[in-house]
């Protein structure tokens, strides 16, 4: 393989969105392009199935880009992962196995996989640090899709390992909290709990309904972050200097959390929610219903000290998230 310099700063680098028409992804793409990356390459799922191993690597080797930011995943909420556990962890791992090898073999050297808060165990000391990984049990509701995260982490660090010195790889990770904003899914039995509560309480509203039932005892903490501050930190991490990254990281712990700093109860997000839309009614929970884990806050003190903090509230969040829903087509506002 011959060697290629890329400077992670150069605004003509050609660059790989995994993902772009998801949440995440389009997140990334509108901040590049806000940064003044002029070269980004993009494939619809129709375009490019990822889970084709012969079609990525064909895709690779047509495109060669600089940079790749793997934001490409199967998502889900509780009721989701629940019933959908093997396609969960066969395309997630089909997904990032055959981009971050086909990255290698086409001498990529930067790359950025993004996984999710739920790698840590569930019951791992809050706030959770990268130092929690695969120290106790998952969270049942979603072991597989945190397998294949997990996974995804453990390829970077494995191509790095093997291949870092030698052909110049610096493959990083990033796991992001609990995100919402423009582009979330709406589905209304496999979205996550915040378009899931927009949704609700809109169809609440708008049919004037009485209550809104929420799943669960309300008592479980999230954290949560708006997409484009993700995306902004996303973009951060790929660009830190490598020495300095190094300096901050070991070769098997080198992921690096991206949350927003302080949590929230599921009862107190719903309060909250039911304001931004304008809900008159009542809130009920349903107990009966799982709560998934008791408590998810991250620690993001080691990107905080490389010099990244968020820059919208929950609350500025929420209303962005729910004029985005409102400007959907009314057909996808339907339940």
């Amino acid at each position: 393989m011959k060697s290629k310099k890329i400077m992670a700063t150069d605004l003509n680098s050609k660059i790989y969105v995994a993902g772009h028409r998801g949440m995440v992804g389009s997140a990334i793409v509108r901040n590049l392009k806000a940064k003044g990356f002029t070269s980004i390459v993009t494939r619809t799922h129709v375009e490019l199935d990822l889970t084709n191993q012969a079609a990525v690597k064909e895709f690779f080797e047509t495109e060669k880009p600089d940079q790749v930011y793997l934001a490409a995943a199967k998502v889900g909420g509780i009721h989701a992962n629940n019933t959908l556990p093997a396609e969960f962890i066969y395309q997630n791992l089909m997904i990032e196995a055959n981009v971050i090898h086909q990255a290698f073999i086409n001498n990529i050297k930067k790359l950025l996989f993004l996984g999710s808060s739920c790698i840590y165990p569930r019951m791992a000391p809050q706030p959770m640090d990268e130092s929690s990984l695969l120290s106790g049990y998952l969270e049942p509701t979603n072991e597989p899709y945190a397998i294949a995260k997990i996974a995804g982490i453990k390829l970077c660090e494995s191509y790095n390992r093997q291949y870092g010195k030698s052909h110049g790889l610096d493959y990083r990770s990033a796991m992001p909290t609990n995100l919402y904003g423009p582009g979330d899914n709406y589905h209304p039995e496999n979205s996550h709990v915040i378009p899931a509560l927009l949704q609700r309480f809109h169809h609440a509203k708008v049919s004037n309904s009485p209550e809104v039932i929420i799943w669960g005892s309300g008592a479980p903490m999230r954290e949560f972050l708006y997409v484009d501050d993700m995306a902004a930190a996303a973009i951060f991490v790929m660009n830190i200097d490598s020495a300095k990254f190094l300096d901050k990281i070991r070769p098997m712990q080198s992921h690096i959390n991206i949350g927003y700093g302080s949590d929230i109860s599921i009862a107190d997000l719903a309060r909250l929610i039911k304001r931004v839309v304008g809900f008159n009614g009542k809130i009920l929970f349903d107990s009966s219903r799982p709560d998934g884990m008791p408590k998810k806050l991250m620690d993001s003190s080691l990107l905080r000290g490389l010099g990244w903090n968020p820059t919208i509230d929950l609350i500025q969040g929420l209303e962005f998230a729910y004029d985005d829903l409102k400007s959907r087509p009314s057909k996808s506002l339907e339940s």
